[in-house]
């Protein structure tokens, strides 16, 4: 089955569940139903004080099976607004996207199996014999506002999965199950790495020691590849005047996700919700010669963003975000060597964890060239470079014309469903902002600029890794790297010993000398997924050595303390993966 067939299909389904719905509550109304990844979903208006509960929706999924071996036809038939609003004249949702759909002219069509009849625009398939009865179940119930709206009424949305055969739903399921116990808020917590607290207040997570650890680690590995590319650091406030957003055009285009500040003096003040507008001033403080082009500024910084607090979820959506951000102030000229020096950064970063990047190459709809600053040439020049780009590195990537964002072409790096990187050419700032350089005439010539985040977000990225990696941290990323277990009292001092030695090479060690059994504490350790444990017992003590066992390998043996340096020493400095 084809991508679009596999969608027709789950649309399909959404309908045989609102018909099964209608079977077992007649007074029931659907507001919509389509097709979605994975699956398929219907808004419902229940019978007041209904509910559904995991019984009904095995009982729901039986029966649309039945429906499905029926087989069902679908059959379409193009209707005025009039006998539309006739044939739905007890449904104010269905009423409502006619009236809509009616003021936009848009031809309205319903599509009637068996004796259900829903307001649709297709496409079906023309039967369900084209379904594996066993190929899709009902899976949760969540509530929804009506088209979204949090003033319109709450509605109840029943979800469900739907794949080709029954093997690849099954295959879905046991995917999504270990998706769940790599969830990054779960795996946060069984590390102790972040916290939320409510007097502080949901997205505004709150960082342990041990996750202090973690993002610092990674903030340090992208500022050791930066200063290799000759990146400066600055920094800024996190505020500013309303004047630089108006400047910039992201007062009006952000207006919703401003935090906005009044001073006792009656002026207007933004938490900084990006970076960027900042930077320009930093460039512009004074005139550049095309000698000292291109300007590579970067800083690791929180920006706020006032999300819905429905929209909050673990590290993913937050209110502060941490930007690894990074802004290159450059000639036309010298783009195609600056991507190349961010790529760089990028491949290095992302296959030091074992990721697989796909690339979107963004660009602008030629014509829709009013919404664009700059003319059709230059887009096509930039274009052009940033397919060579990926072209000359291999890359598995695909274009997306019509998607420049408000700054230009954009180049994202994705893996999975996330975006875990992003390249951005923008000239639109440098417009705005009449930021230039003097060429080699001795005139003004406008730059562009390069927008660079490699992780993102920190928030957003360690959700990815934590879920990538289950939690199993590599060594120089783990928060603690050693653990030391000495057998008993006897012991303490050696493993002590021990313990001084590797945090005078800054590995990061503890000593957990408890009163719980040895067998209790290795359990421990492994449960911590400390990448090594150590223990300490007579003939350590006695040969001033010591016992390792890797979390990855097993028991490694006997080492002196010496060997166990170089051994964890050459690890971390080559960020060995786990």
């Amino acid at each position: 089955m084809d991508t679009a067939h596999l969608t027709t299909a789950r649309h399909s389904l959404a309908h045989i569940l609102a018909m099964a719905v209608k079977e077992r509550f007649p007074d029931a109304r659907f507001g919509i139903g389509p097709a979605i990844e994975n699956g398929f979903y219907y808004d419902i208006e229940l019978p007041s004080g209904t509910t559904l509960t995991s019984e009904d929706l095995a009982a729901l999924t039986k029966r649309m099976r039945a429906l499905v071996a029926t087989p069902l036809t679908f059959t379409r038939k193009e209707v005025s607004a009039d006998e539309a609003r006739a044939l739905f004249a007890d449904n104010p949702y269905k009423t409502e996207l006619i009236n809509e759909y009616a003021t936009e002219g848009r031809t309205l069509s319903v599509y009637t199996s068996g004796d259900f009849t829903d307001l649709c625009e297709g496409p079906h398939v023309a039967t369900t014999a084209d379904i594996d009865p066993e190929s899709f179940i009902l899976t949760t119930v969540a509530g929804a506002y009506w088209r979204g709206n949090e003033n319109n009424a709450m509605l109840t949305r029943v979800y469900g999965l739907a794949f080709e055969t029954k093997e690849a739903l099954d295959a879905h399921i046991a995917l999504t199950e270990e998706a769940k116990k790599r969830d990054h808020r779960k795996v946060g917590k069984e590390l102790d790495l972040f916290t939320f607290s409510e007097l502080v207040g949901p997205g505004l997570p709150l960082w342990t020691p041990r996750g202090t650890v973690l993002r610092t680690e990674l903030d340090n590995y992208i500022w050791e590849l930066r200063l290799r590319h000759g990146y400066q650091r600055v920094t800024i406030p996190h505020i500013t005047k309303k004047d630089l957003y108006q400047a910039s055009g992201h007062w009006d285009k952000f207006a919703d996700e401003l935090f906005v500040i009044e001073t006792r003096e009656g002026k207007e003040y933004a938490v900084k919700p990006m970076n960027c507008p900042h930077h320009t001033q930093i460039f512009d403080r004074k005139p550049h010669s095309y000698r000292e082009m291109p300007q590579r500024y970067a800083e690791t910084t929180m920006v706020y963003r006032d999300e819905q607090s429905g929209e909050l979820g673990g590290l993913t959506r937050v209110l502060s975000i941490t930007q690894d951000d990074s802004h290159v102030f450059c000639r036309h000229n010298q783009v195609k060597e600056e991507f190349f020096r961010i790529w760089d950064i990028i491949d290095t970063f992302y296959s030091t964890f074992g990721f697989n990047l796909r690339v979107r190459l963004s660009f602008h709809e030629p014509s829709e060239m009013h919404k664009y600053l700059g003319d059709t040439s230059v887009w096509q020049n930039a274009e052009q470079a940033l397919r060579e780009i990926a072209q000359e590195r291999n890359a598995d990537y695909f274009e997306a014309p019509g998607e420049a964002a408000m700054y230009g072409p954009k180049l994202d790096s994705l893996s999975r469903e996330h975006q875990v990187a992003t390249i951005q050419l923008d000239m639109n700032l440098p417009e705005r902002f009449d930021l230039s350089c003097i060429n080699e005439k001795g005139e003004k010539e406008r730059i562009v600029m390069i927008h660079a985040a490699i992780m993102g977000s920190i928030e957003r990225f360690t959700a990815v890794l934590l879920e990538h990696l289950g939690g199993t941290l590599p060594l120089w990323l783990a928060p603690e790297q050693v653990r030391i277990l000495p057998i008993g009292e006897s012991h303490r001092t050696h493993a002590n010993a021990v313990k001084a030695a590797l945090h005078n090479t800054s590995v990061r060690v503890s000593v957990d000398d408890n009163s719980e059994t040895l067998g209790k504490r290795i359990r421990s350790a492994k449960t911590d997924k400390v990448p090594y444990t150590i223990v300490i017992g007579d003939a350590e003590v006695a040969n001033g050595t010591v016992m390792l066992e890797s979390r990855d390998e097993g028991k490694v043996g006997e080492l002196s303390v010496d060997a166990l340096l170089a051994r964890l020493t050459e690890e971390i400095t080559t960020r060995k993966q786990s």
